[in-house]
């Protein structure tokens, strides 16, 4: 194909947020791959904070890690998905990694005594590192996520470097506004003002969007459509209708019936004349529809308090790795998200859980509900049902099994307990002078580490192979004092790091239980919607196994 200049796709959200402006910017990404087109995305996050890593997750939802250990938003999560690509750090910013950077050059004089000003030095670091995540992927498209909603304060830097770079490149940049169209349910009325009042405050810092992507809960009428047009600017065909639907991988077979890729090739003047080749997803979205048979699986964790609400984009990278095994199963997987604080203060007895085909532990920090965990894990190895820890999730599998097993009544986590005497999990011993030091930063094993497998194992099964490379996000590792003790007793560590040193996959052998496994790492990052991670896989079929009635 010939090289085109590199073209810039802004997405960015009208009337409010959390409508779907990731699972658009990852669409977008992959119908323009599917065109043949080199794509790239990046995720611009409006807050001061220099990475997702130190964000509540109950607020701002998982914290995805890259393979480099950038600690950043779970769209980055969907962007890789959607590509099935690995990227890095150059692919995400927030307004306190520019801030720092501009700060960073005007301390080491490479402004030249020139003074350093909000507008235009601040939106041309935000252009200078577009620039780049285009150059270092050899992209011909990138699309950019502007996170947050159109009239917030914290947008405009991020939207005025959109608007300088549509001045300079007038033919290579698109604007595609995300907005929502409420029903009010007593007036039962697809509403659009607010989508024009959205798009009127685009229009005020000088940007006009190319195309309108309609969110509501059904599709868009042809009156909708041409209403939207008129008060909008913008002809009727770049008006994309996108209703609520089951699965997330529909959405770009959904946006291409609307001929979106075409459009945008037209706008950004690409002259591609390709179809959109999206064979396997439509083969992924018939198997999500046809799938009958239920597999219910608990998710128990400790990150569901949202008010009166239950969270669940805190581990969406869990649920999305899980669907995904389930759907290449051939089964459809029900979810339920147990409060672990639940377990722990007696609210709910985890005995209900003996319901279940399969249960989940997701990972975590701090000491509130593991007690609880610790209940869970015990009850699945009792009662053999398949239990899959996810790195906390693996640390409390090791804790349960040396305080019931291996005679290790105290058994705990310096995170839990620094004063306990028998800390079967405790901080990797180089990185106790950051913690003494209240240097957290500076404590944690980010990014992908190579982990060797043992033959004869359930994970050396699964995965097929004697050595992988996973992400990891964790602070505190299985103590090497109490490693021989845990295996006289029978659990297995199966994963290891090449110096033997860390433990990275513990597991009880299939003769004991069907599954019972743990990773310190976290292999749900590295779950894409063609290629299942081996070892969520071989938990559904465990799970699929469990009861007669999911076989």
């Amino acid at each position: 194909m010939k090289k085109n200049k590199t073209k810039y796709i802004f997405v960015v959200g009208g009337v409010m947020s959390g409508v779907g402006k990731g699972i658009t910017s990852s669409s977008l990404a992959a119908i323009m791959q599917a065109r043949g087109f080199r794509t790239t995305a990046i995720k611009i996050d409006p807050y001061i904070n220099v990475d997702a890593g130190t964000m509540n997750p109950t607020e701002h939802g998982e914290v995805f890690v890259l393979g480099d250990g950038d600690e950043c938003d779970q769209d980055m999560g969907n962007y890789e998905r959607f590509l099935d690509t690995d990227l890095s750090r150059t692919n995400y910013m927030t307004t306190g990694r520019v801030y720092l950077e501009v700060i960073r050059r005007e301390r080491n004089l490479e402004y030249e005594g020139k003074n350093v000003e909000v507008v235009p030095d601040i939106p041309k670091e935000v252009i200078r590192r577009i620039e780049r995540a285009g150059r270092e992927a050899s992209a011909d498209v990138v699309v950019v996520e502007i996170g947050g909603t159109i009239g917030e304060y914290q947008n405009i830097i991020f939207l005025e470097a959109g608007r300088m770079m549509k001045t300079k490149y007038p033919d290579d940049v698109a604007f595609v506004m995300v907005s929502y169209l409420p029903i009010p349910s007593k007036v039962g009325e697809m509403k659009t003002k607010p989508t024009q009042y959205a798009s009127r405050s685009l229009n005020s810092v000088g940007v006009q969007a190319d195309v309108i992507i309609a969110r509501s809960e059904m599709a868009l009428d042809k009156k909708r459509k041409d209403k939207i047009a008129t008060f909008c600017n913008i002809v009727p065909e770049r008006v994309i209708s996108a209703p609520d639907i089951d699965s997330i991988y529909e959405v770009p077979i959904n946006f291409e019936r609307d001929r979106l890729g075409e459009i945008m090739c037209q706008i950004l003047k690409l002259g591609n004349h390709r179809t959109t080749e999206l064979t396997a997803w439509k083969k992924l979205v018939r198997q999500i529809k046809t799938v009958k048979r239920p597999l219910n699986i608990a998710i128990v964790g400790k990150y569901f308090d949202s008010g009166e609400f239950v969270l669940s984009d805190v581990y969406i990278s869990v649920i999305e790795a899980l669907k995904l095994s389930a759907y290449q199963a051939g089964v459809k997987p029900v979810l339920s998200y147990v409060n672990s604080k639940d377990i722990e203060t007696g609210k709910r007895r985890v005995t209900e859980l003996a319901k279940y085909d399969g249960i989940i532990v997701p990972g975590g920090f701090g000491t509130a509900g593991i007690e609880g965990l610790v209940k869970v894990i015990k009850f699945a190895r009792e009662k053999k049902i398949p239990y899959f820890g996810l790195c906390y999730g693996m640390q409390l599998l090791v804790i349960e099994y040396a305080r019931h097993k291996a005679g290790v009544p105290g058994a705990t986590s310096r995170e839990i307990d620094p004063t306990a005497s028998d800390l079967v999990i405790d901080v990797m011993e180089e990185q106790k002078k950051n913690l003494a030091d209240k240097n957290y930063g500076g404590t944690m094993r980010l990014g992908s580490f190579p982990a060797y497998l043992k033959k004869g194992t359930l994970a050396r099964g699964a995965y097929k192979a004697e050595m992988v490379t996973e992400r990891h996000r964790h602070r505190y590792e299985v103590n090497p004092a109490y490693i021989e003790r845990l295996e006289k007793a029978g659990l297995v560590f199966s994963g290891t790091s090449p110096s033997g040193q860390l433990m990275e996959i513990a597991e009880l052998p299939k003769t004991d239980h069907p599954f019972f496994l743990g990773t310190q790492f976290h292999p749900e990052f590295l779950a894409r919607p063609l290629r299942p991670h081996p070892l969520f896989s071989e938990f559904v079929k465990a799970a699929k196994d469990h009861h007669p009635k999911t076989k």
